[in-house]
């Protein structure tokens, strides 16, 4: 039986920037990492943009080059998933062997939220979660023109526009009143709605699907709760991720949606760690409510608290959130999280593609989401770190910088 001085499990951006800062920050014990996918890792926000659109290789995208791991000594186990973990003993396994450890980071993300309704196993219905999900879709565009897209988040967001910008047509389904309905406010909804519809796609909100209609294994048509058919040839769903726990909730870790973690990451089992998707924690930026963040600096910040407490060195958790996403020539960035604003402000004119949604609560700016406006995105995050109560007319005006935004 193999033994690491720490395993990480997950070859994700959560593993491979604990391995890196494993060895970034001296520690000389041996490491090895556990991937459930054949490639070392890479990084996943280009899936459903650059890669998919074809403007990045794979080589591209790899967090690291294939070699780095072997450089720095780091074994990396791949093709194979934790099946059981053993906390007592400090054993985990695969199925096909068992893996000692000193400590356990576990960094499995989550795997794709699937539709429960007929037909939603046809071999022609996609998810956009890894690799291998993307170069499916990519081998069959040459021979598909319809292509029917489930959820208005981000993921669904930005396929539409990579097949709009490959020419097909597409339908994009949200069952909710208005996209990224979730995440953002109204103002950044109805402009993103608009945009898709301006680039062709038809976008349709409190849209309630009833199945999938499959000829010969094949997605042919969604059929829709008001009776309508809509001819497809491939569906593409994006509603969420379920986080990857369950051999860590079997072993009896805490946790509900996703596992549980303190300041430190660490979870209820003695020696075991999680960060990134599937860690939920309680966030100062969400007043304090325990919370998962799907993001790469989630993933990132986490995993350097985790290592910094295997070596001793206690930091907790606390780095700003933020996120991105591309579509069409526009960029989003979002630095902060809205969730229980009570107010928002509109900065600038989204007529000319270039604008932000400020949101406060309690007169404090708690979050921004910025199109194509890099300079409020960058002066924006010292004002929701600091937590003041800003001038409200003055961050309204577009001609004042942010960081010459004064208290209320």
């Amino acid at each position: 039986m193999s033994h690491y001085d720490v395993l990480i499990v997950g070859a994700g951006h959560a593993g491979a920037q604990a391995a890196i800062a494993l060895r970034q920050l001296g520690f000389e014990g041996t490491v090895g990492m556990i991937g459930d996918e054949k490639d070392p890792p890479y990084e996943r926000p280009p899936l459903s943009k650059e890669y998919f659109a074809g403007d990045k290789e794979f080589e591209r995208i790899l967090i690291r080059p294939a070699s780095f791991w072997a450089e720095r000594q780091i074994d990396l186990l791949l093709g194979h998933r934790v099946r059981t973990v053993d906390p007592a003993a400090k054993i985990v396994a695969t199925g096909e062997e068992e893996i000692g450890y000193g400590k356990l980071i576990w960094c499995t993300g989550g795997s794709p939220r699937m539709l429960t309704c007929s037909g939603a196993e046809a071999e022609n219905v996609h998810a956009v979660r890894r690799r291998d999900d993307v170069d499916a879709m990519k081998a069959k565009m040459d021979r598909i023109q319809h292509v029917t897209v489930i959820g208005g988040g981000y993921i669904g967001l930005e396929a539409a526009a990579v097949l709009s910008k490959f020419g097909k047509q597409v339908v994009l389904l949200e069952a909710l009143d208005r996209v990224l309905a979730r995440v953002a406010g109204e103002e950044l909804s109805r402009f993103y709605e608009a945009e898709h519809r301006a680039h062709g796609v038809d976008l349709r909100t409190g849209a309630k699907m009833d199945c999938i209609e499959v000829t010969n294994g094949q997605a042919t048509a969604v059929l829709m709760q008001d009776g309508e058919r809509i001819a497809t040839d491939m569906v593409i769903v994006g509603i969420g991720i379920v986080p990857e726990t369950g051999p860590l909730i079997a072993a009896g870790a805490v946790g509900g949606n996703g596992v549980d973690v303190d300041a430190f990451c660490r979870t209820s089992l003695p020696d075991i760690y999680a960060v990134g998707d599937c860690a939920a924690h309680e966030n100062g930026f969400a007043r304090g409510a325990r919370i998962r963040l799907e993001s790469v600096q989630n993933a990132n910040d986490q995993a350097k608290t985790a290592v910094m407490h295997i070596l001793g060195k206690e930091e907790p958790y606390d780095a700003v959130p933020w996120f991105w996403s591309n579509q069409y020539d526009l960029k989003l960035q979002t630095v902060g999280l809205s969730i229980g604003h009570d107010h928002t402000i509109l900065r600038g004119n989204p007529a000319t593609r270039s604008f932000s949604v400020l949101y406060l609560k309690g007169g404090k700016l708690i979050a921004l989401d910025c199109v194509n406006a890099v300079k409020d995105y960058v002066q924006g995050r010292a004002h929701v770190v600091s937590g003041a109560v800003l001038d409200q007319a003055q961050l309204a005006d577009a001609s004042i910088p942010l960081k010459e935004v004064g208290l209320a």
